[in-house]
């Protein structure tokens, strides 16, 4: 459930910049991950990859970072 969360907000944020882009459809979201805890458990890039596509069917690449942080560093249409 942690995973679903986190895809949310992804997923939130990636509407809002597709809207502010005149974007029509995302297609790709491309986003870095560190170790992420939530709950207690941390945050698997695969999860992460599951839930965002259960929220907006559209590729999506994690890269593994250093760090206990996440980032959207792009989207495509």
């Amino acid at each position: 459930m942690h995973d679903f969360h986190l895809a949310n907000q992804i997923v939130k944020i990636a509407k809002e910049h597709a809207q502010k882009n005149g974007l029509l459809k995302v297609n790709k979201i491309v986003i870095e991950l560190g170790d992420i805890i939530e709950h207690g458990e941390n945050i698997s890039p695969e999860n992460l990859k599951y839930n965002i596509n259960l929220l907006l069917p559209c590729e999506v690449e994690v890269k593994k970072i250093e760090g206990d942080r996440w980032r959207l560093v792009s989207i495509e249409d």
